[in-house]
């Protein structure tokens, strides 16, 4: 910032032009009227203020005063976490990630239903082979659900997997084909699918045995709204770790995001009743139990794309930090494109996402062999998220 030339600085001295004169005072005519304002008058000067006694107290602030500071102070007080915590996800941004922080060939996308109610042909499998090509995707989520709120799956839900998976297997050798399943959880409201029921639990086991027996080769669960700490799904995840681990398949699971603060999720329980996120620890007791944890690494409500991929890089760090180094782990890249509360496609882009995962790698564990990225969603995708993903991820 420039500063500007004090004034005072270029004052030179000189006379005072309204200064006693120098030669000193002149000759006094006896006749001239003595100064009634002068010292030789008997009058009374007024001596003025007094300024010898205390000074006087400033007056109490009013009412108002007093109000605005107290709004002053409640401002900041809200104003100022906020902002500290924004400053913090956008240094997490800054800086590079390591070389090599790229690619281990085993990345994800998730497809929708229409690949196995009838819609998709062998050209869409053979466009898909083309799409794919030269990336790291290894496994393919096909949605084959929702499972039904008792467990159950009919078996009209997906009634061309056996068609999908050999023709996946004959254009693309070596990609996985896993049964994408889900429901609503009756976790906060009273409709939906209840972990707390062992009939419940065993019918999703059977429901898994079923889409194996299909011909998928492995099961994917995203089950929502999951809290923290539910003991009920790691029971579930036990049992289906048996029926998968049997037919020598991978279980893998959608993971809800980790608290960026301690407790945060309990926090948000308590004032909303939708405890977003998960503890780092819980995190951690589901990773053990599955093969593949694929963080669902987006509608986090970022208003910049900045702090979004600060955001990912710090979930990168926290998944890594209790992800067992036998299963995989996956950070969820946004493909797709919506702007509400929740999600701000401006902010939530593929560059940005893969740009805090590759920040999240270098700072945690730049060397770990299983570990990639999960592509959210294939019918919402546009030509500038693939292409992200190439050149951000893949090249």
């Amino acid at each position: 910032m420039e500063t500007g030339t004090d004034p005072a600085e270029n004052h030179t001295d000189g006379p005072d032009p309204g200064g006693p004169d120098p030669a000193g005072p002149g000759p006094v005519d006896p006749d001239s009227e003595p100064d009634p304002t002068g010292p030789h008058t008997t009058a009374p000067v007024d001596p003025g203020p007094d300024t010898t006694g205390p000074a006087p107290s400033a007056p109490a602030p009013t009412r108002s005063r007093r109000l605005r500071r107290i709004a002053l102070a409640l401002l900041l007080a809200l104003l100022l976490p906020p902002l500290a915590a924004a400053a913090a996800l956008w240094l997490n941004y800054t800086g590079d990630p390591a070389p090599g922080t790229r690619t281990r060939n085993r990345d994800a996308v998730w497809l929708g239903h229409a690949w196995v109610d009838g819609r998709k042909k062998d050209a869409d499998v053979r466009a898909l082979a083309r799409r794919l090509a030269g990336t790291g995707i290894r496994d393919l989520y096909v949605h084959a659900g929702p499972l039904e709120h008792d467990g159950t799956l009919p078996a009209s839900a997906h009634p061309r997997a056996r068609w999908l998976t050999a023709a996946v297997h004959r254009e693309l050798p070596g990609v996985r084909v896993q049964a994408w399943l889900g429901d609503k959880l009756a976790s906060e409201g009273p409709v939906g699918l209840r972990l707390e029921s062992a009939a419940t639990r065993a019918a999703v086991v059977r429901s898994t045995r079923q889409v194996l027996a299909a011909g998928f080769d492995g099961a994917h669960f995203d089950l929502e709204p999951l809290h923290s700490g539910d003991q009920d799904y790691l029971t579930l995840l036990d049992a289906l770790r048996a029926v998968t681990r049997a037919e020598g398949v991978p279980l893998s699971v959608a993971a809800h995001q980790i608290d960026p603060l301690p407790a945060l999720h309990s926090a948000a329980g308590t004032l909303t009743g939708h405890p977003k996120w998960w503890s780092q620890e819980f995190f951690g007791q589901v990773a053990r139990r599955v093969d593949q944890i694929a963080v669902m690494s987006y509608d986090t409500a970022m208003p910049l794309e900045s702090l979004y991929g600060g955001y990912v890089a710090q979930q990168t760090s926290l998944a890594l930090e209790v992800t067992p180094p036998a299963t995989d782990l996956l950070m969820g890249l946004p493909f797709f494109h919506e702007s509400d509360l929740g999600h701000h496609e401006s902010a939530e882009t593929v560059t940005a996402a893969v740009r805090g995962t590759r920040l999240g790698l270098t700072r945690t564990d730049r060397d770990r062999e299983r570990f990639g990225v999960a592509l959210y969603v294939d019918f919402a995708a546009e030509e500038g998220d693939w292409t992200a993903y190439r050149e951000d991820w893949v090249r």
